[in-house]
């Protein structure tokens, strides 16, 4: 039994963390002292940890495990639950995107080589303002399609 730092509650060793360099070898606050903790801050500095999280997420070695990951039966297993998760929560726009495809696959609908707002060529997405509408699409380039998503909400009804 230990008493934490922070709740000043006794509490068993297993819900106190591990630390070496601690003279029983466990931290001094409890596990949800803790998570609280990290919670509040994660809270009160969210911006700086956003930007914190981006630029990490786009280490070299990072991007490596992920694509490693996604190479996995594993990887693909959880891709596959999360489609299915998207096309149950979202399926107006997931409808969209399919006959949108469709049609561009079967020639019907011409995909622009340039976006709408900016003319950038890289990275051209169809985009729909109203998904009950969903051969009336725009093309914009992911950074033009993310702002006006940011800024507008679209027509699910």
């Amino acid at each position: 039994m230990k008493v934490c730092r922070d709740c000043k509650q006794e509490k068993p060793f297993s819900e106190f963390y591990k630390h070496p360099k601690m003279a029983d070898g466990h931290l001094n606050k409890c596990t949800e002292c803790v998570k609280n903790r990290i919670k509040k801050h994660r809270y009160e500095n969210l911006e700086k940890i956003k930007e914190y999280d981006k630029k990490r997420s786009k280490l070299p070695h990072r991007v490596e495990a992920r694509l490693n990951y996604q190479k996995t039966d594993q990887g693909k297993q959880v891709r596959r639950k999360a489609s299915e998760s998207y096309k149950k929560r979202y399926p107006l726009k997931y409808a969209a995107h399919v006959i949108t495809r469709n049609y561009i696959r079967d020639g019907k609908l011409q995909k622009s080589d340039s976006c709408s707002i900016c003319k950038s060529t890289h990275l051209v997405q169809a985009h729909h303002d109203d998904y009950t509408k969903p051969l009336e699409v725009r093309w914009l380039c992911v950074k033009c399609h993310h702002i006006w998503h940011r800024s507008n909400k679209p027509i699910y009804e």
